[in-house]
């Protein structure tokens, strides 16, 4: 027992190693982990008690766990034997591809990255590329919610900046879990998605097996009230209008719903609309080739980037305009299927994009490439503009749209829309007027297209005196807590034809409270 051992110093060094590593992962990893998942469930304690729809225990559970849950649900199961037989290979085969489906897809949650540099990454880039406005944003509905309702975010699909813009808006209410696509799944972009509570999907990807998992976890999500953001468009907008919906994931959060049977499902109408999209050329291009392959060069976008921080560094930046963002009125899955029964996710899906085609912000830049648009191709004069676009906002306000107007002046916004456009060399200056670059007009109708169903919509009614003006307005510091009033009421119908009701008036004492100063420039 006390007889000297000699041993070669690489072997004592490699036996070193494997103690210390014993000791990590037997005593020092388990407490380290204690001790963050402790601090974890503090951080969410006070999180909740600020957040209008808490985090829910689903969206906290271990991935590992997570994933386990997934995979042995029964209706996955019968869906292994199912792919077993079909591929003639044996159920554990199935079993381990089920599996690798399983962790593809499920997240792993981090309230600290989420609330902490994910937050201010979001507000830091949404205001320092664009002076962000909020429109009709009627406070009571959103709060007076069914608060064990799972609220779904419905969303057109018009820039990759989406993503972070609503993360960033709705920073107060709760943390969004977004489906997101492939594009996403490169290092170490990957890593930090799933951190945010997002979950990847394969939009063409057919397998029985991976759609069965991709609807369980989606159903399960649901079923415990986390708080979810889709873009039923499926893909980004090649053409500046709100497209059709892919009935894919609404499809899956309705299937097996019964109305008065568990937990409502209520869907919140976001309507994005930008004086600039940072992919409007890449998305005229694929638009153009008829395929939705964005070759967009990596040396370009460091280019871009780069032009960007050199801009900003010399105090020569200039912000892209504005972004606007506009919440519609809430459709309760509930009382949709009440109300007809008989309808499947084609009605829920057509009812969800005209609300959100209903609620979509009117901008300068839009407004003045509409202008543009409709008066043809030779050079225009800024006044025929100015008078074009007064007789547009005035319908537009009799049927209750949100237009953003710097300083409420339709004059400015012309002239603001045209300096943006000109800044592009999308327009240019005539002793004439203003005239279009033929090689841009695909451009420009691009941005005219986002509201050419406002327009047209709205040209139609009838001409009676218009209402106070439904102004946006930028977000304060707590992201979300506003109320865009009409003469004490938020008018949420007519402009893309539908009829959606109108709010209640709130009492006057409620509405002096809740009076919104006319935005900055």
């Amino acid at each position: 027992m006390t007889a000297t051992v000699q041993l070669p110093l690489w072997l004592f060094v490699l036996i070193l190693a494997f103690a210390a590593v014993t000791f990590a992962s037997h005593f020092l990893l388990p407490s380290v982990r204690w001790f963050l998942r402790r601090r974890m469930e503090r951080l969410v304690a006070e999180l909740n008690k600020r957040l209008e729809r808490p985090i829910q225990p689903f969206k906290l559970m271990r991935r590992q766990d997570m994933i386990v849950r997934l995979i042995y649900d029964p209706q996955v199961m019968e869906a292994v034997v199912e792919h077993a037989h079909e591929q003639g290979v044996p159920e554990s085969v199935a079993f381990e591809r089920a599996r690798r489906y399983a962790r593809e897809i499920v997240p792993s949650f981090s309230a600290g990255t989420y609330f902490g540099p994910a937050i201010r990454a979001a507000r830091g880039l949404s205001r320092g590329l664009y002076k962000v406005r909020l429109g009709h944003h009627d406070e009571a509905v959103l709060r007076e919610l069914d608060r064990k309702a799972a609220v779904v975010f419905v969303m057109n699909h018009r820039s990759n900046m989406d993503y972070v813009l609503v993360t960033y808006l709705v920073a107060e209410r709760s943390a969004l879990s977004y489906a997101v696509g492939e594009w996403a799944r490169i290092w170490p972009l990957q890593s930090l998605i799933r951190a945010m509570g997002a979950y990847f999907i394969r939009r063409r990807y057919l397998s029985p097996l991976y759609r069965r998992i991709l609807a369980r976890y989606v159903q399960m999500a649901t079923q415990e009230g986390v708080t979810q953001a889709i873009f039923p468009e499926g893909g980004l907008s090649l053409d500046g209008r709100v497209g059709p919906a892919r009935k894919g994931l609404l499809h899956y959060i309705a299937t097996g719903f019964r109305p008065g049977e568990g937990r409502d499902v209520v869907f919140v109408p976001v309507a994005l609309n930008y004086d600039r999209v940072l992919e409007d050329r890449v998305l005229l291009n694929a638009a153009a080739t008829g395929e939705r392959r964005f070759r967009a060069r990596f040396p370009a976008i460091l280019g871009f980037v780069g032009r960007i921080l050199w801009q900003r560094l010399r105090g020569r930046f200039r912000r892209f305009g504005y972004a606007g963002v506009s919440f519609g009125v809430p459709l309760s899955l509930d009382a949709f299927l009440r109300e007809t029964p008989d309808a499947g996710t084609d009605a829920l899906a057509e009812a969800l994009m005209d609300r959100i085609r209903a609620a979509m912000p009117v901008l300068p830049v839009p407004l003045v490439a509409a202008a543009l648009t409709a008066g043809g191709s030779g050079p225009q004069a800024e006044g025929a503009l100015v008078a074009q676009a007064e007789t547009w906002v005035s319908a537009l306000r009799r049927g209750g749209c949100h237009v953003h107007l710097p300083d409420g002046m339709v004059a400015a916004a012309v002239r603001e829309g045209l300096a943006a456009l000109a800044i592009r060399d999308i327009v240019r200056e005539t002793p004439e007027g203003w005239v279009v670059r033929p090689e841009d007009a695909s451009v420009l109708s691009f941005y005219a297209a986002s509201i050419a169903h406002l327009i047209a919509s709205a040209a139609g009614l009838p001409a009676v005196p218009a209402p106070a003006p439904a102004e946006m307005r930028r977000p304060t510091h707590n992201c979300a807590r506003h109320i865009i009033s009409t003469e004490g009421s938020c008018v949420l119908h007519c402009c893309a034809g539908i009829a959606i009701p109108a709010l209640d008036p709130a009492p006057d004492s409620a509405m002096r409270r809740n009076h919104v100063r006319k935005p900055r420039r």
